[in-house]
């Protein structure tokens, strides 16, 4: 088995020693090893494309898997695990759209290992010194109008040293996941792109308002460096992006944070609407050559499906579990001093029936690079006219979405069958 992730590594070392002391023979026991991300990708396509050898259970990262996933059905260097999952009734233990990242043409390839909620962690120190009240806070615009008195001096003069939130115009990451919020995304359930889309439009125009307007309220704090960890504990943004993931980077690498950072769902789009989104995604997938499918899916069940693990990955990941009938666990209720006491597991797993369903394609790369190519094309229109409203923006959007479709498109056109797909989804007298 190849996994990416040490810390997935570490957790599942236990689990592989219960199942190997098990197994009568050697034919079935498991050897876990560490790769790196690159090596992972590699060599599965490696082994795909050329028969060369593979691991008999491999774990991927969305975008990796992804690539597996260029041709028909039939090409697919994944085994099916359709109809394993239907017999023994996955379909309604695990949470719908965390199975769809590892679909094609409603078939399965992976057992999903996350669900990955996002909610928005915000300085609640610095928000509950000035008296305000987020649980008030329902929909983005609601969020801007509520938090803006913290943009401004005790004289009513703008602040230079703080931003409402974590968000710029080249973090694809964020700008995906808010576009799939609003209903939008950038790959349809065929895998086709799906950049012309009015929800698209509309959460592009607010992230150019947000970041390049008259009066911005969105800045670039990096994720992943010492100096985005600065100005984290600066407090210079006061909300930023929180999939249950992030929870246990900043703990291990920001630990001033500690007691400081309080969670709460993200505002919607529109009242009613959906109060999460999605950011990462795992699964893990048997390769049509494996010789033996049946022993590893008893395996990978073992793995995904247990109780322990769904537990330790809580406890030391912030994980959730996808397994919904493992939600009622006490682990999930337990308070985090981290984030102020907030029984966090508990928020994540409220939220995981709302988070929006994504689908793989081997374009997916390419339309999410056009997506933030259209967003950049937004943002310079935005700083230009000093935009104080989306209005005159939805037209520049969605223009510079019809074009990132297109040039996505002509090169969806240059596979054979994506190209009979995308004839067979093109309107009469148009192109799709």
């Amino acid at each position: 088995m190849w996994t990416f992730a040490r810390m997935h590594a570490e957790l599942y070392a236990p689990a592989v020693e219960r199942w190997n002391a098990k197994q009568p023979t050697a034919a079935t026991r498991i050897d876990l090893s560490l790769l790196g991300v690159l090596a992972v990708e590699q060599r599965m396509m490696s082994a795909f494309l050329s028969g060369l050898p593979s691991a008999d259970l491999i774990e991927a990262e969305r975008r990796i898997a992804a690539r597996a996933f260029a041709g028909p059905i039939e090409a697919v260097g994944f085994l099916d695990l359709t109809d394993r999952i239907e017999r023994d009734g996955l379909r309604d233990k695990i949470n719908p759209s965390s199975f769809t990242p590892w679909s094609k043409s409603g078939r399965v390839f992976g057992l999903p290992h996350d669900v990955h909620p996002m909610m928005l962690a915000y300085r609640a120190d610095i928000v509950e010194a000035a008296g305000i009240d987020v649980s008030t806070i329902k929909t983005w615009d609601d969020f801007v109008r509520v938090l803006s008195p913290l943009l401004k001096n005790p004289d009513g003069s703008r602040r230079d040293d703080r931003m409402l939130l974590n968000l710029w115009e080249t973090q694809i990451d964020m700008i995906e996941a808010l576009t799939l919020q609003a209903g939008g995304g950038a790959i349809d359930s065929k895998g086709l792109p799906m950049l012309e889309h009015e929800a698209n439009a509309r959460a592009i125009s607010h992230i150019a308002l947000w970041t390049r307007g008259a009066s911005p309220i969105a800045a670039e704090v990096a994720y992943f460096d010492g100096t985005g960890h600065k100005l984290m504990r600066d407090g210079f943004v006061i909300a930023t992006f929180a999939p249950d993931w992030m929870c246990n980077f900043w703990r291990k690498e920001v630990p001033q944070l500690a007691g400081k950072l309080k969670l709460m769902p993200l505002p919607a789009w529109d009242v009613g609407g959906a109060r999460t989104s999605v950011w990462g995604g795992t699964m893990l997938g048997i390769p049509r050559t494996a010789k033996d499918p049946d022993a590893l899916w008893e395996f990978a069940k073992h793995l995904y499906l247990s109780r322990e693990l769904a537990q330790e990955l809580y406890v030391k990941g912030d994980i959730i579990t996808p397994v919904r009938e493992l939600w009622d666990d006490p682990v999930f209720d337990a308070p985090d001093p981290f984030f102020g006491g907030q029984r966090k597991g508990r928020m994540y797993i409220e939220l995981a029936p709302q988070v929006p369903e994504r689908f793989s394609s081997p374009f997916g790369a390419l339309a999410l690079a056009r997506l933030q190519s259209a967003t950049s094309e937004v943002c310079a229109a935005a700083r230009e006219m000093q935009a104080t409203s989306i209005e005159p923006l939805l037209p520049i959007a969605r223009e510079a979405l019809r074009r990132a479709q297109a040039d996505t498109m002509r090169h969806v056109r240059r596979n054979r069958f994506f190209a009979e797909l995308s004839e067979q989804s093109a309107p009469a007298g148009g192109a799709p």
